[in-house]
This record gives C-alpha cells, structure tokens and sequence, in this order.
C-alpha cells in the first residue's frame, strides 16, 4: 500500500472558514440549517485545534451573539432555531415564537456543542425552558419530534434528546424506559438499527442507537445482551469497505461520514481495535480536494459535513502505525483524543459538562 500523503490541515480550515462567510453554490440548500452548518464548520477548526490561530476574538464573539440570537421561547419551552429564515423581520427577541419558527431539537443540541467549543459560560440558557422543550418533544411511543407537535421524528431526535440532557446533568424531561424500547424497536435482524422501526439498519443510526443507550445514567440491566452486542460488532465491522472507508448500509459504496458513524459505534462498544485505521486514513486522504475540504467519496466536492466527519473519525482512528515508518506526514494525522459519545473533542466535552448544568444554589 502506498505511503500516506499529508492531511492538508490549513486547507480544510480555510475550506470551513470560507464556508462561514458564504456557501458555494452547491452547498446552497443548507442555508435554512445555517446552526448545524456553524457546528461543522467551528467544529472542524477545533477538532485541527486551528480555533484560535485562524480566528480573531472578535469572529467568535460575533459567532457566539449570533447562537444566543436563536435561542427563543414559547409555549413549547425554550430551544435553539435552525436559523432566522422563518423569523418574522418586525418581531422583538423577546417576543414568543410562532408555529413557524419554533425551535428545533437537532439544532439545540448543535448550537450547545458550538458554544461550548466557542467556551461560552452559558448564562444566558434558559435551562427550565429547555427542559420543556425536550418534555414537549416526546411522542407517546417514546421516540422525539423534531419541533413540538410535528410528524418528523426518527432516532436522530431521540439521540439529541438524550445528549440534551447529558449536558444538563438532568433526565427529569425524559421517559427514558419508552425511549429505550423506542431504541429497540428501531433494531434489525442484522444487528444495526434503522431510523424508525422496520426501516433498514445504517450505520449513521446504529451509531445513534448506541450512543444514546450509553448516555442513559443509572441503568440496572444490560441495554445489550453479550449476543447483540456481538451481532451489532459484526454488522459494523463489515461495513468496512475494501477502499477502506465505511459504507451507511449493506453492499452500498463507501462514505467518508461513515468512518465517523460506523467508527464510533465500534469505539462505544470497546471494539475499535477491529477498525483497520491504516486503510480508514488512506480512504480519507483520496476524500481530500485539492482547495480544502473533505468529501463524500474520491472525485466528490466538499462540504462541511464530510470534512467535519472525517476528522472526527481520524481523531479516533490515528494511523499510528502507518506513520511509525514515515515520519515526514506524522504531525498532520495527529489529533487530540474525541468523545465520541459526545461528537466533541475531549476538552470540548468537558466544557460542556461543567457549564451546561445549573449551577449549584446557595
């Protein structure tokens, strides 16, 4: 197999850096998801530990003021708008959103990992509101919508949900024993979990099953038997592609976001060690554009998402060993440890589960 060529670090910065200031064309559809476009692109340069070298205080206190404005409160609690594309231009912040712009559980949970890789003390969140936010967003069969009173819902909400309230230091907004059987429910014959029950398994949703049932605290029994914990490591460690990169489902073609959803399962479950990193890493590095930025697949344009993804799955999966015998390219494949329940660097992570809870009284 071929040496490893750099990991063009500046160039992915400068790839999300550019992306901050205006989208490319094809990038354009996002817009209306400006919140999980900043976590992407703000997540990428603190993953590269490039935050403060690429960026002035004043950037990221703009970033920071421009989070806090889509914080909103209503009847349904308080969360965290995908953007201000709904907004009415003539209402106050302090008005009560409408059924229009309400805010939206994905982009919470974005927005609070953002503002905590920008190290906000949060204390502008308005935590009670959010605990009804996340109260208001559970359906009856356990699983979460989206916005309140909304049809849309699938294992991604569950997972932010969960991670929510991670963060918070606080399940008293969640019926975890119903999101738990949600979770199972959602589980296939082949070991990995689809986005609703009977829905073919991927490995983005495996990923979020797993990591939702280890964010459960004080959980007696086993949320997974040694038997489909097994089948669950099988299902994952076959979706390991020969090019080296993962695959979403069964026989589909390699995907770099999938080094990360696939990947990571595999480090929850303590089975990382099954993931060859020395082909994962040569499949990423045929993922890089020439200008920055990481793509789908070889040949595909960037975008934010991908590249945010890779790294996050290289932060996990350092070619340690292919670079023992090449030492010219070692210090672009280094990162700093990831949580990867989380999708945040460590120190990140610790940010967050320090400030995000309420502080103690008295």
């Amino acid at each position: 197999m071929p040496d490893l060529p750099p990991l063009a670090r500046a160039a992915h910065a400068a790839h999300c850096l550019r992306c901050l200031q205006a989208l490319p064309d094809s990038q354009i559809e996002v817009d209306a998801s400006r919140m999980a476009l900043a976590f992407y692109c703000i997540g990428t340069l603190d993953l590269l530990c490039l935050l403060q070298e690429k960026t002035r205080e004043t950037d990221r206190e703009a970033w920071r003021e421009w989070i806090w404005e889509q914080q909103t409160s209503g009847r349904y609690g308080s969360g965290f708008r995908p953007s201000p594309f709904m907004t009415p231009a003539l209402r106050a912040p302090e008005d009560p959103y409408t059924d229009y712009d309400t805010p939206h559980i994905i982009m919470t949970y974005t927005a609070l990992l953002t503002l905590a890789i920008l190290r906000d003390d949060f204390s502008r969140l308005d935590r009670p509101g959010l605990l009804d936010f996340i109260r208001a967003c559970q359906r009856d069969d356990g699983s979460f919508c989206t916005v309140p009173g909304s049809n849309e819902t699938d294992l991604r909400s569950l997972y932010c949900a969960f991670a929510i309230s991670h963060m918070l230091d606080d399940w008293s907004a969640v019926n975890t024993s119903r999101a738990i059987a949600f979770i199972a429910s959602c589980r296939s014959y082949e070991g990995g979990y689809g986005q609703a029950p009977f829905c073919e398994a991927q490995g983005g949703t495996t990923y979020i099953a797993i990591a939702s049932l280890h964010l459960v605290p004080h959980v007696q029994a086993p949320l997974l038997t040694a038997a489909e914990r097994e089948l669950t490591i099988q299902w994952l460690v076959r979706n390991q592609h020969p090019a080296g990169g993962f695959s979403g489902r069964t026989g589909k073609d390699a995907d770099a976001c999938y080094c990360f959803w696939c990947g990571a399962a595999l480090q929850i479950l303590g089975a990382g060690d099954l993931v060859d990193a020395r082909a994962l890493a040569m499949f990423l590095a045929n993922c890089q554009f020439k200008y920055g930025g990481l793509a789908k697949a070889p040949g595909e344009h960037p975008d934010p998402y991908h590249t945010y993804l890779s790294l996050a799955a290289l932060s996990m999966y350092m070619p340690a060993s292919a670079l023992a015998s090449d030492q010219r390219h070692a210090a672009s494949w280094t990162f700093e440890p990831l949580d990867p329940l989380l999708n945040a660097r460590v120190e990140t992570a610790r940010w967050a589960r320090k400030y995000i809870p309420a502080p103690p009284r008295g």
